[in-house]
């Protein structure tokens, strides 16, 4: 399933259905199903038309709610589709700002890897309990003491 984008539809105008399908690039029966999840018509006359700032206004409460952030000590697993604990509680963490990085993990239930984005402030906060090992950056390419002599 495609998502639609909500930006695409723009706040000062109107539309009927037909055009707001091709605004969003989805079918017209996308756009009366949408009516029929609770997206508002001006009124009730046809042809129906949609005032783009409610449009927009459904399309993002819409993404908001299918959201569930992972609690603290838990990473989303792909293999899986659930956030899960990671195995043994040890988690790698590999900078790549002085300020943020990634964190690395093995899922403890089908022993994939899992991956996130964190702050460096904020690792006690996303893993209590977890025992985080820090690893170093890459290295910058400039800095490299061989460099390439593909020229």
């Amino acid at each position: 399933m495609r998502r639609i984008n909500p930006r695409r539809a723009k706040l000062h105008r109107s539309y009927t259905a037909h055009e707001l399908a091709e605004r969003l690039d989805v079918h017209k029966n996308t756009v009366r199903q949408l009516q029929r999840e609770g997206m508002d018509a001006i009124d009730k006359v046809r042809p129906l038309l949609f005032e783009g700032a409610t449009v927009r206004d459904f399309l993002l409460k819409r993404s908001a709610s299918r959201k569930r952030p992972c609690p603290p000590g838990t990473m989303y697993c792909f293999r899986c589709r659930a956030a899960r604990a990671p195995a043994l509680h040890m988690v790698d963490y590999v900078p790549k700002t002085p300020k943020s990085g990634n964190l690395k993990a093995i899922c403890g239930t089908c022993d994939a890897m899992m991956h996130r984005q964190a702050l460096a402030a904020d690792l006690e906060a996303i893993m209590p309990g977890c025992d985080i090992q820090i690893g170093e950056g890459q290295s910058r390419l400039s800095g490299s003491p061989t460099p390439s002599l593909n020229c």
